[in-house]
């Protein structure tokens, strides 16, 4: 539905406003399952700051709710269009402000995306350190929004661990600053901290300072094949206790391998029954290597060193071992963690619950710190029933994901899609304080509404 007063916008960023069906199409969606199909009333691509502004007085004074959004690479349906809403893109906002080598920080819009701010990094001897599946696509300002992770999160964490400095525009078009350009500073409540992960619930994100990480002058990639995935995990634990830190620690089983294979042409299976993907990095990479392929030796693996072609495809192919898109409703990809300790645990538990539900199951996992990935998926020729089954299986892996102490999204945040689980995981008293602070910041409610809280 085209809101009333649209044209008060249209005059006020001539050429930014667009109710073209097909843009209204296809920014009506992120690659989450789609749950209640909307249309946008229309699309904003905005180029500047002032432009956000804009867009916020408008939708306050008229009421009108505000979903902002990137690349719409999410993954949990976050940045979907709901009933009433404008989309405001960001994506046009992609400028790289500064780098400051010195300082070890960048500045940026955020329309940047992840991979181009890396690769400007580079020039100067720095990285920018998360680094989610989709990197070569996903914005800046988006994996903000969601807090989004990455393989390097076992050494460097997640964006908020990166992210030092936001400018943000609050829902009634006002401009505030929080954070810091230092790595310390501890004055009054952490606003950026509180940003970073709230999915556009609370305000629209416009400028980002970056935290850069050193580039690393030495890399060793191992790739460690084991007959299954019990062994595998149990891989994970002993690198962990012998007190080596990889950069990377990816943990593919056996059907994630027969399905890259498939699709790549790669000949991971005949290689073994589970992958363990380890990345380390800096001056003592080597001898952290080394000391991770013995670990790993002592426990069956077959283990290599990959040269730098080789180990640069194997993670490449670990970026794309999600599979088909999310919105296919027959395939759906998860996002849990649990305690490293309890991997092992749990994928047994899952191996046994989707037996029972009759679904297929494949997992993936940054095991460095227990962030699992499995994939369900259920044959279209079954029909309607089918999909009910994955749901169930779905519901009961989550649940599973808590009973053994874990979250029941590590990375790829709430989004519209794992409202229904929020209230598993958090008490009462907390879901109150979250509608609280989310009416602070928000009062009629117009920001990204239905998504990550219970409000």
């Amino acid at each position: 539905m085209i809101h009333p007063a649209l044209d008060e916008l249209r005059n006020a960023l001539p050429g930014r406003v667009s109710t073209a069906p097909e843009d209204l199409d296809e920014y009506s969606r992120d690659r989450g399952p789609v749950l209640e199909p909307a249309l946008p009333g229309a699309v904003i691509r905005a180029r500047t700051v002032e432009d956000v502004q804009v867009v916020l007085q408008w939708a306050t004074r008229h009421r009108v709710p505000v979903v902002s959004r990137g690349a719409g690479s999410g993954v949990s349906g976050g940045a979907h269009a709901t009933e009433g809403c404008v989309i405001l893109s960001l994506e046009l906002m992609d400028r790289i402000l500064a780098i400051n080598p010195d300082d070890e920080t960048a500045v940026v819009e955020p329309g940047v995306i992840n991979a181009d701010l890396d690769t400007a990094a580079a020039e100067h001897g720095l990285m920018y350190a998360p680094d989610p599946a989709s990197y070569r696509w996903s914005t800046i300002g988006g994996n903000v929004a969601t807090n989004a992770g990455g393989l390097r999160c076992a050494k460097y964490g997640v964006t908020r661990d990166s992210v030092l400095a936001l400018k943000v525009v609050l829902a009634d078009g006002t401009l505030i600053s929080t954070g810091h350009s230092t790595f310390k500073g501890v004055a009054g409540y952490d606003l950026t901290a509180l940003m970073t992960g709230s999915e556009g619930t609370l305000g629209v994100v416009v400028q980002v300072t970056v935290r850069l990480r050193y580039l690393p002058q030495e890399v060793h990639t191992l790739a460690a094949f084991f007959d299954d995935f019990p062994r595998a995990a149990a891989g994970v634990l002993a690198i962990g206790r012998a007190r080596v830190q990889p950069s990377i620690l990816e943990l593919l089983d056996g059907r994630t391998l027969d399905a890259l294979d498939g699709v790549h042409g790669s000949e991971l299976r005949r290689r073994g029954g589970s992958l363990l993907l380890v990345r380390t990095d800096g001056y003592g990479a080597a001898a952290e290597a080394e000391a991770i392929r013995r670990v790993l030796i002592g426990l069956g693996a077959d283990v290599s060193q990959e040269g730098s072609e080789e180990a640069e495809r194997l993670v490449d192919l670990r970026r794309h071992s999600r599979g088909d898109d999310v919105d296919d409703l027959f395939r759906v990809g998860e996002d849990v963690a649990v305690p490293k300790s309890r991997l092992v645990d749990y994928v047994q538990a899952l191996e046994v619950m989707a037996d029972r539900h009759a679904v297929h199951l494949k997992v993936v996992a940054h095991a460095g710190d227990g962030n699992l990935h499995p994939t369900f998926w259920v044959a279209r020729s079954e029909g309607p029933r089918s999909t009910v089954r994955l749901d169930e299986a779905l519901d009961e892996s989550v649940r599973l994901a808590l009973e053994f102490g874990g979250t029941i999204t590590g990375e790829h945040g709430v989004g519209q899609f794992k409202r229904r689980w929020l209230a598993w995981e958090q008490q009462a008293a907390v879901l109150d304080l979250q509608a609280r602070i989310k009416e602070v910041f928000d009062p009629l409610g117009i920001l990204n509404p239905g998504k990550a809280i219970v409000a």
